[in-house]
């Protein structure tokens, strides 16, 4: 799994804004229109198991229930004309709903 520079570059705007280091929580939820959705969360701290990935400084944390949901996984921030949002881009989804927020496998 790998944290994008754009993710990792979003994270330390919102921490620099909130005046504090935050974390990108990224967890995989049953339901949605696709049968699992993806649920991001910005937290201060880390829990024991949770799996830690790094870039520029910038940490994403994936609790281990979700770790083979998003194996492979890159987590990524994008600003376009739909919006601007995280987003994972998972190569074991077989299907995703038209906003990426929920897949299938």
């Amino acid at each position: 799994m790998v944290l994008a520079a754009s993710a990792a570059k979003r994270l330390a705007k919102l921490g620099a804004a909130e005046g504090k280091a935050l974390m990108l929580r990224v967890a995989v939820d049953g339901g949605g229109c696709s049968g699992f959705q993806y649920r991001f969360d910005l937290v201060e701290t880390a829990e024991d198991d949770d799996l830690r990935i790094e870039t520029d400084g910038q940490a994403a944390l994936i609790d281990p229930v979700s770790i083979p949901f998003l194996k492979g996984s890159e987590i990524a921030y994008v600003d376009e004309l739909a919006g601007a949002q995280f987003v994972v881009k998972n190569p074991n989804a077989a299907s995703s709903c038209g906003c990426g927020v929920s897949f299938s496998i």
